[in-house]
C-alpha cells in the first residue's frame, strides 16, 4: 500500500464540547429523537439498599444530558409486589417505596425538563397485579359479581370444571389460567400474579383515561405502552388448537394478541394527549406478525411510534439488514409514521453478547460468545442504527459496551419465567445487572461504597465503568457521545424517511442520506469478518473502528461502520 493513513475510530471532526449539543427543541421531536431506556432498579441506587431508585436516577440526569439523548424512558416504578419486576402493578398512581415516592417522581420530571430532557413512563394496561384492589375485590365478591366483569373470569371445562376454560398458554409457560377457591378460573397471559383486564368493560377504559391524565398532569411527556397488542381478546376466547403456541407468536395472528379492537383504545388515548400542551407521545410495544401490522398502531390518529422488534431480531448480516430496513421504511412510510430502531432492551440479551454468538442464535442466550467480536459488531451496529431515518432507542449500559452476564447463580435470578416449568429460558436477568459508574470494586458507584447490588456485577466491569471510559479516545462511551452529537449536527442523519442504496461488495451495506439542505452523508457497514477495500467515499465523519486510507481507497476493518461526507 502507498500513502497509508490510519484514522482513529472516533474521528476528531466533532465539536469538542459534546454536551453543548443539547436535546432537540423542535416540534415532533419524536420523529428522529434518541430515547434512552432506564431500568430503575439497575440504574443508580441513592439510599444504599442495593436497588436503584428515583433519587438515584435524578442525580444521574446530567450524565444523560451530556450523552446527548432527547428523552428518558423509565421502566415501571409503580407500587407493585414485584412478581415481574414492576410489570405487576397494584396502584398506578403511587410510586413503590423501593423507588421513592410521588415527590421523587415529580422532582425527577422537573429536573429532567430543566436539563432539556423529556420523560416517558411505562404504562401497563393489559394486566395488573393480583394485589390490585380491583382484583382482590373480584376474588372476594365471587362468581357472577360485578367486580369480576373487569377481568376474564370463566367456569372451567371438564365434568367438575377442573380444566382451564381454553387451551391458551402463558407467555411465561404453563396454562394462561389459574383457578380460584370458588372454582372459577381467571386469565393471565403472563404470570398468575398478573390477571388480564377485560377491555370490553367500560370501567377499564375510564380508569386508564384517568391514569393517563394523572401522569400527564404531573408533567410526563409520554407513555411506552406495555403489551400494546394484547388488550383485546377474540370474542368467545376460542381455542388455538396448537400444542406449541409460543413458537407461533410473532408469525401469525393469535386470538389473544393483535386484535383489531385495540386500535379504538389508542385513538381514544391520542385524544386525551391532545388535551395537553407540548408534544406528548404514545409508544407501542407491539409484537405483530408483520411490520405492516405494526404500522397500524401508528396511523395518524393512534400512537406516535412502535418498537421495531423485527430490526432488533435481525442478525449482523448486510443482506438481512438491507431487507429489514426496506420493509420498515415501506411499512411506516405508508402511514406517515417515523421508523424506530433498537438493538437492546430489558427483555433481550444485550446486542454485544448476541452478536458475539453465531447468527440465528435468537434474542435470548446463555453463552458469552467471543467478547471481542461481539463488542466490535455492537459498536458497528450502533453507528448503523444512528444513521437510519427515524428515532433510535438506547438501553442503559449499551453505551458502555456492557455484555450480558450469562453466569448468574440460579438463586439470585428474579425473572419469573426462569422459575416456571415449560417456560422460556428465563434469562432476562443477564441484561438487568446494575450499571458500573466508577471505582475498582463492586458496586462500582451504583450505590454507596461497600454496598450491595440486587444482582452481582462481574469483576471485569471495573474497566467498563462510566469513569473508566470518560475522555478515553476510542472507548464505547465516547463513540456514543460522538455519534449522537454528529447525528444532531448533520441534517442528513436521523431526519427524513428514506435511504439511497449504493453498490457495495458482498457483506457490505452502503447507502447515502441526502438532506433537504446541507451535505449528504454516506454510510458504509462492513458486516463481514474481512478487511474490504473500496473507493474513498469522501471525508470521514466517524468510524466504529480504525480506518485505513490508501490513496484513493479506503480499507474497511472487519465488522465496522463509517460515516462519510463531502
Amino acid at each position: 500500500m502507498n500513502d497509508l493513513q490510519t484514522i482513529p475510530d472516533v474521528q476528531a471532526d466533532v465539536q469538542a464540547d459534546l454536551s453543548g449539543a443539547g436535546p432537540q427543541a423542535e416540534a415532533e421531536w419524536w420523529r428522529n429523537g434518541v430515547i434512552y431506556q432506564v431500568y430503575p432498579r439497575s440504574f443508580a441506587d441513592a439510599d444504599g439498599d442495593g436497588i436503584g431508585d428515583l433519587p438515584g436516577i435524578r442525580a444521574r440526569l446530567p450524565y444523560l444530558r451530556d450523552l446527548g439523548v432527547d428523552a428518558v424512558w423509565l421502566s415501571p416504578f409503580y407500587a407493585s409486589p414485584q412478581a415481574d419486576a414492576g410489570y405487576d402493578v397494584s396502584d398506578y398512581r403511587r410510586v413503590d417505596p423501593m423507588f421513592g415516592d410521588l415527590a421523587d417522581a415529580a422532582g425527577l420530571i422537573e429536573d429532567a425538563h430543566e436539563l432539556g430532557l423529556r420523560v416517558i413512563v411505562d404504562l401497563v394496561p393489559n394486566h395488573c397485579s393480583d394485589q390490585h384492589e380491583w382484583f382482590t375485590r373480584a376474588v372476594r365478591d365471587g362468581a357472577g359479581s360485578a367486580a369480576r366483569q373487569r377481568f376474564h373470569f370463566r367456569p372451567g371445562r371438564g365434568a367438575h370444571g377442573e380444566l382451564p376454560p381454553n387451551d391458551w398458554e402463558s407467555i411465561f409457560g404453563g396454562p394462561a389460567w389459574t383457578r380460584v377457591d370458588d372454582g372459577e378460573w381467571y386469565l393471565h397471559l403472563f404470570a398468575p400474579e398478573q390477571p388480564d383486564f377485560n377491555w370490553e368493560h367500560r370501567a377499564v377504559h375510564d380508569e386508564f383515561r384517568s391514569i393517563l391524565r394523572f401522569w400527564l398532569d404531573l408533567g410526563v411527556d409520554g407513555f411506552r405502552v406495555d403489551v400494546a397488542h394484547g388488550l383485546v381478546k377474540a370474542a368467545g376466547l376460542p381455542d388455538i388448537g396448537s400444542a406449541d403456541q409460543l413458537t407461533l407468536l410473532g408469525s401469525q395472528p393469535m386470538p389473544f394478541f393483535d386484535q383489531d379492537g385495540v386500535h379504538e383504545i389508542y385513538r381514544d388515548w391520542r385524544r386525551v394527549l391532545g388535551e395537553y400542551a407540548g408534544d406528548r407521545i404514545l409508544v407501542a410495544e407491539a409484537w405483530t406478525p408483520t411490520l405492516e401490522r405494526a404500522a397500524q398502531y401508528v396511523r395518524p390518529d393512534e400512537m406516535h411510534q412502535a418498537f421495531n422488534f423485527s430490526y432488533l431480531c435481525t442478525d449482523w448480516d448486510a443482506a438481512a439488514l438491507r431487507d429489514i430496513v426496506d420493509v420498515t421504511l415501506d411499512a411506516m412510510g405508508a402511514v406517515g409514521a417515523p421508523p424506530t430502531w433498537v438493538l437492546s432492551n430489558h427483555d433481550v440479551t444485550r446486542h454485544a453478547t448476541r452478536f458475539a454468538n453465531s447468527p440465528g442464535s435468537g434474542i435470548q442466550m446463555t453463552t458469552p460468545g467471543d467478547r471481542e467480536v461481539g463488542l466490535r459488531r455492537a459498536r458497528a451496529a450502533t453507528l448503523l442504527m444512528f444513521a437510519l431515518p427515524g428515532s433510535a432507542y438506547v438501553y442503559q449500559g449499551e453505551e458502555l459496551g456492557l455484555p450480558d452476564v450469562t453466569d448468574l447463580p440460579d438463586e439470585v435470578r428474579a425473572d419469573p419465567s426462569f422459575h416456571r416449568d415449560n417456560g422460556q429460558d428465563g434469562f432476562r436477568d443477564g441484561c438487568r445487572v446494575p450499571l458500573p459508574w466508577s471505582g475498582a470494586e463492586a458496586p462500582y458507584g451504583f450505590g454507596p461504597e461497600g454496598g450491595a447490588s440486587w444482582l452481582p456485577q462481574p469483576a471485569e466491569w471495573a474497566d467498563l465503568s462510566v469513569e473508566a471510559q470518560t475522555g478515553v479516545e476510542g472507548s464505547t462511551l465516547e463513540l456514543y457521545r460522538a455519534a449522537i452529537a454528529v447525528r444532531r449536527q448533520q441534517p442528513a442523519l436521523g431526519a427524513g424517511d428514506s435511504v439511497e442504496w449504493l453498490d457495495a461488495p458482498e457483506g457490505v451495506l452502503a447507502f447515502r442520506r441526502t438532506p433537504r439542505a446541507g451535505d449528504p452523508v454516506v454510510v458504509i457497514a462492513n458486516t463481514s469478518g474481512d478487511h474490504v477495500r473500496m473507493s474513498l467515499p469522501g471525508r470521514l465523519l466517524l468510524g466504529s473502528s480504525d480506518v485505513v486510507v490508501d490513496g484513493a481507497d479506503v480499507v474497511l476493518a472487519p465488522d465496522s461502520t463509517t460515516w462519510w461526507t463531502s
